[in-house]
C-alpha cells in the first residue's frame, strides 16, 4: 500500500483516483452486445454465454428440480444463518414503510401521495469467483416487501452450467419469480429489451464489474431504470490512536478480496497507527485463500496521513466512499459531518462485514463517488410515488385566477382556457 503524508488539496484527486477503466474503454463492447441482443434475442445471449462463460446451455431458465437439489445441498447451519440475516433485513426495510401523505393546500384543494410498487424488476447477482447470495437477500427482500409482481433474477452460471446452490436457495426463500442462468452484459441487455427467455423489466438492480456497470448505464437509454451505478467495491476507514490496528487491517482486506479492481483507503491522524495497520495488512494477507486477488487490490490502495480531523473529513467527503468506517474518539464529529458515503460503520466492533450480511442495512451501495448524489438501495428503490389531487368548486374559485395569470404569463393560452371555462360556469 502506498503511504501518503499530508497531501496538498490540489493532489487529492490524483491520490484518490479509483482503479477503474474509463467508460470509453469498454462502452464499444457493451454497445455491440446490446445491439446484438436487441436484434437476435436468445440466440445472441447464448452466443455470449458461450464466448464469456465457455458454456452452451440448452435452456437459460433454472428448473424447479435444480432449485430443490440446491436446497437439499445447503447445510442447516448456513440455512439458519441466512434466516437470521433475512429477519434483520426484513425488520430494517419494513421500518422504512411510509403512509400516504394528504394535505389540503388551500380550502377545497386536496393533494396526496401514495406509493405503488414497480411491477417488473430485474436483479443482477454476480457469480464469478464469489457467488454473492447475500445480494439476493438485499434486493429480493425489499422487492417483496414493496409488492413487486415480477422479480427476475439473472446470475452467471459456473463451469458446470449451474447457478451456485446458495444463490438458488436465497432466491426461492425470498420469492424470486424467475431465475435465469445468464450473466454479464448479455444479462443486462436481455432484461432491457426482453427475449423469449428473459422478461423485459422496468428497473434493474444489483452490483457487477465495470462492464455490467456500463451496461446498466446504457440500459437507461432504452427506457429502463437502474438502482445506481454500482461498480467495484471500495472502503475508506478513518482511524486514530483509539483504533485496533488488526481490526482496521481486517476491514481493509475484507473489501480488497472482492476483486482486483477494488480499492481500500485508510485515513489517519496517527503515523504510528498507519505503520501498525500496514504491517498487519501484509501479515494477514498471507493467510487469505484469495490472496492473489486481495494483493492486487492492495496495490491500488492508500494509507493517508493528515494533521487533523477537519482535513480528514473534507478529504473523505471529497472521495465519497461506498463504505465508511469510523474508529475514533471523535466519532460524533465524523457522524455529524459526513455528507457523502453509501453506508457508515461506527466503532471498533462494527465491521463492514456486518452490513454485507446480517445487521439489516442494505449492502447495494453507490461506488466511484456516486454517493455524492445517490442513496444505497432501500425500500423506496422498489416503489414510485404517485400524486393525486381533487379540487372542489370552492377550491377552483380559490386558485383559478392564479392559474390563469401564470398560464397567460407563460404564453400557454390553452392552459388558461382549461381553467377559465370552468370559472365562467361557476360564476
Amino acid at each position: 500500500m502506498k503511504t501518503v503524508l499530508n497531501p496538498k488539496k490540489s493532489t487529492w484527486e490524483s491520490i484518490l483516483k479509483r482503479p477503474t477503466q474509463s467508460i470509453e474503454d469498454i462502452e464499444n463492447t457493451v454497445n455491440q452486445i446490446f445491439q446484438d441482443v436487441q436484434k437476435n434475442g436468445d440466440f445472441a445471449v447464448s452466443k455470449y454465454t458461450s464466448i464469456f462463460d465457455g458454456l452452451d446451455l440448452e435452456t437459460l431458465q433454472v428448473s424447479s428440480e435444480e432449485i430443490n437439489e440446491a436446497i437439499a445441498e445447503i447445510p442447516e447451519a448456513l440455512k439458519s444463518a441466512i434466516q437470521i440475516a433475512k429477519d434483520n433485513i426484513e425488520k430494517f426495510h419494513s421500518a422504512q414503510e411510509t403512509n400516504s401523505v394528504t394535505v389540503e393546500t388551500t380550502k377545497g384543494v386536496i393533494c396526496w401521495q401514495e406509493k405503488r410498487p414497480i411491477e417488473k424488476i430485474g436483479l443482477y447477482i454476480p457469480g464469478g469467483t464469489a457467488p454473492l447470495f447475500s445480494t439476493v437477500l438485499m434486493l429480493a427482500i425489499p422487492a417483496k416487501l414493496a409488492g413487486c409482481n415480477d422479480i427476475v433474477l439473472c446470475s452467471p452460471p459456473n463451469k458446470e452450467g449451474k447457478i451456485a446452490d446458495e444463490i438458488l436457495y436465497a432466491a426461492q426463500l425470498c420469492g424470486c419469480t424467475k431465475i435465469l442462468k445468464v450473466g454479464g452484459i448479455q444479462a443486462i441487455a436481455g432484461l432491457t429489451f426482453g427475449t423469449a427467455s428473459i422478461p423485459k423489466v422496468y428497473k434493474i438492480f444489483g452490483p457487477g464489474n465495470q462492464f455490467v456497470t456500463v451496461a446498466k448505464q446504457l440500459s437507461t437509454k432504452y427506457d429502463t431504470a437502474i438502482d445506481m451505478p454500482a461498480g467495484p467495491s471500495e472502503l475508506l476507514v478513518f482511524a486514530d490512536d483509539s483504533a485496533n490496528a488488526s481490526y482496521v487491517a481486517s476491514d481493509l482486506l475484507s473489501q480488497a478480496e472482492h476483486g482486483t479492481d477494488s480499492q481500500v483507503i485508510l485515513v489517519s491522524t496517527s503515523k504510528a497507527l498507519i505503520k501498525a495497520v500496514e504491517e498487519e495488512v501484509y501479515r494477514e494477507l498471507e493467510k487469505l485463500p484469495r490472496k492473489s486477488i486481495a494483493e492486487k487490490a492492495i496495490e491500488n490502495s492508500r494509507l493517508i496521513y493528515v494533521e487533523n480531523d477537519k482535513v480528514a473529513l473534507e478529504l473523505i467527503n471529497n472521495y465519497g466512499p461506498e463504505h465508511f468506517i469510523i474508529c475514533s474518539n471523535n466519532a460524533d464529529f465524523f457522524i455529524n459531518g459526513i455528507q457523502n458515503a453509501g453506508s457508515v460503520f461506527i466503532g471498533n466492533y462494527t465491521p463492514e462485514s456486518a452490513g454485507d450480511y446480517a445487521s439489516g442495512t442494505n449492502h447495494t451501495l453507490p461506488t466511484n463517488g456516486f454517493s455524492k448524489a445517490y442513496s444505497g438501495v432501500n425500500l423506496d428503490s422498489f416503489l414510485k410515488g404517485i400524486t393525486f389531487q381533487k379540487i372542489s368548486q370552492e377550491g377552483l374559485l380559490n386558485i383559478g385566477r392564479s392559474i390563469e395569470l401564470m398560464a397567460e404569463a407563460e404564453g400557454l393560452q390553452a392552459h388558461k382556457n382549461a381553467v377559465s371555462i370552468r370559472l365562467k360556469d361557476l360564476k
